[in-house]
């Protein structure tokens, strides 16, 4: 078991195989005949726990607690981990987004704590009534570093390239929350029951990229023909 204080710079993580995303600028344009991926990533090893004390504003944190590091249902399906194409050059339109990605402190929690973008702007927001000092790292180089003491206050930064950005807050150091950049919009996040689907592929051969921040990441070659689904059950293992 693992103990937090939130006095203790939260340990740094290892992500094994960081996001390997292509260097040439993704196009837009239309996808005939595209096919799909859909699958469910499971992991079937150990959980372990880690404790989380808060010594100090436990009145908008909350107690002591013990937290998995890492979410599974009965099936052992994995909550928010990250599938991804990995160097995809053309293919269809991102999203239209309603704003600005968003992450939020929320009683002592991020939220989302596990999000993918594109590189561009995010708003950090303090929803909390105590300060938050929410910093983000590319590896050990900081991304942003932003301080919040104001309940309801927004700060609007960067992030200027792809990569895997671990956050966490200065003043609170069990908080910890993950923004993946990507390069092109094909991707997915789990939900509870740990499936996801990736739509409108154009037919080829890629290399799917599942990963957590608990297990690492891994690599799965994958071949989507036309109009048709590729089924691909993922298996998450510690490294």
């Amino acid at each position: 078991m693992r103990v937090f204080n939130c006095f203790l710079a939260f340990p740094a993580v290892a992500l094994a195989a960081a996001l390997a995303l292509p260097t040439q600028a993704y196009e837009e344009a239309a996808v005939e005949n595209g096919g799909s991926i859909t699958g469910t990533i499971a992991y079937q090893g150990n959980v372990p726990i880690r404790k989380i004390i808060t010594t100090k504003d436990q009145d908008v944190c909350g107690g002591i607690r013990d937290e998995p590091e890492i979410m599974v249902n009965a099936a052992k399906g994995v909550k928010d981990a990250v599938v991804y194409l990995a160097k995809v050059e053309k293919g269809k339109a991102w999203p239209a987004p309603s704003g600005p990605p968003k992450l939020d402190n929320v009683k002592c929690i991020f939220e989302p704590r596990v999000q993918v973008m594109p590189a561009g702007k995010i708003a950090i927001v303090n929803s909390d009534p105590v300060l938050h000092n929410t910093h983000g790292f590319y590896g050990k180089r900081t991304a942003f570093n932003l301080a919040l003491p104001n309940q309801g206050q927004t700060i609007e930064t960067d992030l200027d390239r792809a990569g895997t950005v671990r956050v966490e807050c200065d003043a609170h150091g069990w908080m910890l929350g993950w923004v993946y950049v990507v390069e092109n919009p094909y991707y997915a996040v789990t939900g509870e029951d740990g499936s996801f689907t990736i739509s409108d592929v154009p037919p080829g051969d890629y290399t799917l990229i599942a990963t957590h921040e608990f297990t690492g990441a891994m690599e799965i070659p994958v071949t989507v023909k036309a109009g048709e689904a590729a089924t691909v059950p993922v298996e998450l293992k510690k490294k």
